[in-house]
């Protein structure tokens, strides 16, 4: 029930925050915007940390690790995919992204050394050929220019990036280190990776100060980092970074099921059966007990 509890929490906020998102673009330029976001949950980590003394100390080898977890997955990829997002349709940026789970069974079998289970491949591709029918319509209006072909090679790049944090994220979870601490601290790590690649590329370091632009990053940063990364992080640490990883096939779905209430999205008799196809992935995979 716990390890249910922590995927439903991961699912459900991070298909909801594409609506806090859409208040981050404009003014502040993507990449400043999630290092405001990283550098916000990580000083709100650490003061929780710190007034609960579970601040515990690494060793540095540990920080090189945690360093290499925020900077895959806090920050990284991010660099690839918002890029990418320009030039390809949302639908393929989360197909694409989406074959993290794919990722994440052959990285865990190289580097962790994690068994390939059959029920949980399966599930996968089960789950990956749903993907496919729901964004059907968006893929479909897919064109091989030069923009696109490489857009779609820093989405492919993005998401093998996310997918070796979910390796080092595995790893540090077996050498026992505490979850928000190496949240903190990658988090951290992501905000300045993020906020000296904006230096170097001459990209205004600034911050809007509407309302509706704070208040979505508050709720990005204490929801959609704070919490979901925690609830993400401690399920890579308790079933598996392959068997986690099939949230990225369902917070998509997530977004449609609550743009259908918001903006009225009209669902086709192919994205009804890709939805009924990613259910059933889920449940193949979900069945098996971590080894």
């Amino acid at each position: 029930m716990n390890n249910a509890l922590l995927y439903l929490t991961t699912v459900v906020i991070w298909g909801s925050t594409w609506i806090a998102i859409k208040f981050q673009l404009g003014a502040v330029s993507p990449m400043v915007s999630i290092a405001h976001r990283s550098f916000l949950a990580a000083s709100l980590i650490f003061i929780f940390l710190l007034l609960s003394r579970r601040l515990s100390p690494l060793s540095p080898a540990n920080h090189v690790w945690v360093a290499l977890q925020g900077l895959c997955l806090f920050s990284g990829n991010y660099l690839f995919i918002y890029p990418a997002t320009e030039h390809l349709a949302s639908g393929l940026v989360a197909v694409v992204f989406s074959t993290m789970v794919v990722l994440n069974m052959l990285n865990g079998a190289l580097f962790l050394g994690l068994p390939l289970n059959r029920l949980v491949a399966l599930g996968a591709l089960v789950g990956l050929l749903g993907m496919v029918g729901v964004f059907l319509p968006e893929l479909s209006r897919f064109h091989l220019s030069d923009a696109s072909f490489r857009a779609l090679l820093l989405c492919f790049a993005g998401t093998f990036c996310a997918s070796l944090g979910n390796i080092f994220a595995a790893r540090n979870s077996r050498h026992g280190l505490p979850v928000l601490v190496c949240n903190a601290w990658g988090m951290l790590y992501g905000a300045l990776a993020l906020y000296a690649a904006a230096l170097l590329s001459g990209t205004p370091i600034t911050v809007d100060w509407r309302a509706d632009y704070l208040i979505s990053l508050a709720y990005l940063a204490v929801f959609g980092s704070v919490v979901a990364f925690w609830a993400y992080v401690t399920l890579i640490g308790n079933i598996g970074p392959d068997r986690a990883a099939y949230s990225s096939l369902l917070f998509p779905v997530v977004a449609l099921l609550i743009s259908t209430l918001v903006e009225g999205y009209q669902w086709t008799l192919l994205g009804l059966g890709g939805f009924v196809l990613v259910l059933l992935g889920n449940w193949l995979v979900m069945r098996q007990r971590p080894a």
